[in-house]
């Protein structure tokens, strides 16, 4: 699956897309987390994702294996 990070994620995954596998967003959450780190394990904490456009809410339920996740951090508006 693609993996996509915005705003913060970004700077803590230290890229803008990453390819990855993992069955549930949870297991991508911990995945990434493995591989990338302190920092963006943190941060993934305070994320919201998106799975081929749609929130993902349940974080066990099973994701396509050619899903787009878009990993969306808190924003700031004003």
């Amino acid at each position: 699956m693609t993996v996509r990070y915005f705003a913060g994620a970004r700077a803590a995954a230290g890229l803008a897309e990453e390819r990855a596998s993992a069955s549930s967003v949870g297991e991508l959450v911990a995945v990434l987390s493995a591989a990338r780190g302190e920092n963006l394990a943190r941060t993934l904490t305070a994320c919201s994702f998106l799975v081929d456009g749609l929130a993902a809410r349940d974080l066990a339920a099973a994701l396509p294996e050619r899903a787009t996740v878009d990993v969306l951090p808190p924003f700031a508006g004003g």
